[in-house]
């Protein structure tokens, strides 16, 4: 069966760490879609959103942090893109935990969409910046974040 969101090229921003990230993104992506396929319970499932909330957060931290330290000049419009979906993920965790909310395709499907627009369109935007401020393309081959997040058993 094939995934749900394949790693490719095309969502690649060059830069190892962000990458490494946004591969984590993915998979968790892909996650909540097979939960979703195979019927799981709304707790599983929801517990994989909990994790893609908490790893989007750490994401964006560490994106928000290059970009103050490089100086990006679009900076403030990249930050209220991500704290626009930090606010749906919350409020999708706020009506799952009132019961009055849904993990259905529709919800992997608008994810998978944002991702995938964010990295190609936003994402994209500040790799030329970063590489003019001396970022390496190797930024860190084993991604410090990726070896944080799997000490905490989370993926």
């Amino acid at each position: 069966m094939s995934k749900f969101i394949e790693w490719s090229n095309e969502i690649s921003v060059g830069i190892e760490e962000i990458d490494a990230q946004h591969r984590v993104l993915v998979d968790l992506l892909n996650e909540i879609h097979e939960a979703i396929q195979q019927g799981r319970t709304l707790e599983v499932t929801k517990g994989i959103v909990d994790r893609l909330d908490e790893y989007t957060r750490v994401h964006f931290a560490v994106e928000e942090s290059l970009m103050r330290i490089l100086h990006y000049p679009d900076y403030e419009r990249h930050k209220e893109e991500h704290e626009k979906l930090i606010a749906q993920l919350a409020d999708l965790h706020s009506k799952l935990e009132k019961g009055k909310g849904a993990i259905g395709f529709e919800l992997a499907f608008f994810l998978k969409g944002w991702l995938t627009k964010h990295i190609m369109e936003g994402d994209k935007r500040y790799v030329a910046h970063f590489l003019a401020q001396g970022i390496r393309p190797e930024l860190s081959k084993s991604s410090w974040t990726q070896r944080f997040w799997r000490s905490l058993g989370s993926n």
